[in-house]
Order: C-alpha cells, then structure tokens, then sequence
C-alpha cells in the first residue's frame, strides 16, 4: 500500500529549531531548503510527500500547484488557509495510509478524524534527521567500499578469521 505524507509547511518550519531563525530572515529560501529535506526523505522512504503551504494573506490567488524535485507542493487559494487544504486532501484519501504533519492540535484531531495518521513537527524532524543520516552513511565511501572487511565488527572479523584458518 502506498504511503502518503500531506505536510503543514509553515506549521513545520515555524516549529523546526533550524528553520524558524532562517525563515525570519528569507522565507522563499527557508521554504526550498524544506522542500529539499521532504524531497530526500521522500527518496528515502519512498512515501509520497505533499507540502501545503498558507497563501491565505495572498491577494488574488487561486490554489497553486507544483512538483519540486518529486514533492508535489500545493499554495492555498486567496481566504483558504492551508488547514483546509490539508482536510480536504485527507478526507479525500479516505481508505490510502495518510499521515498529516502539523503540530496544530486542533487540525490533528480533524484529520484523525478522516482516518489519517497524526505526526507532529517534533516526530517529522527526527524521522527526516534518521532519513539524512541513512544518506549520509550510504554515500560514505566505506559503506560500499570493496573490502567487506573494513566493515565489520572486530568480533565478527575474528571469527571469520579462525573459521578461515580452520578450513585451510
């Protein structure tokens, strides 16, 4: 079954230590360093990511959709705000494995409601730090480097040894 994350964008960003400080001094790049995050994690789990961001302040703005690097990105129209893009989205993904990020409560027990997952600001942020992490360690050259043996335990090196002893 394909799992879907529907994301509260500035909810989250607001909520991420390393995030609210940048988005105070420039927004638009604090938005695509997240979207960068949701992307690579996205590639990590393979879930489907959806970020709602709130342009309910925007003056004459329809809903706005885009694809940024396989994370579909949804802008609410003008007098929407992105809590009720986000229960529509669940309410129509009724019966799909949704989880909804936001560490809104109220907006929690509403997608509850419709039967999708609940992920805080705080849970999301851990979750993406292990996803950068399981990258890190992938890309590092001794992870899959050719010698297995640099890769193992000195324990299990150990025993490798003496059962290779032992069969000569």
């Amino acid at each position: 079954m394909k799992e879907y994350l529907i994301v509260d964008g500035y909810n989250v960003i607001h909520a991420w230590p390393e995030l609210k400080g940048l988005a105070q001094a420039n927004l638009e790049h604090t938005r695509l360093k997240f979207l960068e995050k949701m992307s690579n994690y996205a590639g990590v789990t393979g879930w489907s990511v959806i970020v709602v961001f709130d342009a309910h302040g925007v003056k004459q703005s329809g809903e706005r959709q885009e694809d940024h690097s396989g994370v579909q990105v949804i802008y609410s129209r003008e007098n929407e705000t992105a809590d009720s893009v986000i229960e529509r989205l669940a309410h129509s993904m009724r019966g799909e494995r949704v989880y909804v990020a936001t560490s809104d409560w109220e907006e929690q027990r509403v997608v509850f409601g419709s039967g999708a997952y609940r992920l805080s600001a705080r849970q999301l942020r851990e979750e993406v730090i292990r996803a950068e992490k399981s990258i890190k360690d992938q890309s590092n050259p001794s992870f899959f480097g050719r010698n297995l043996e640099n890769r193992l335990s000195d324990k299990v090196r150990g025993v490798l040894e003496l059962w290779r002893r032992s069969k000569s």
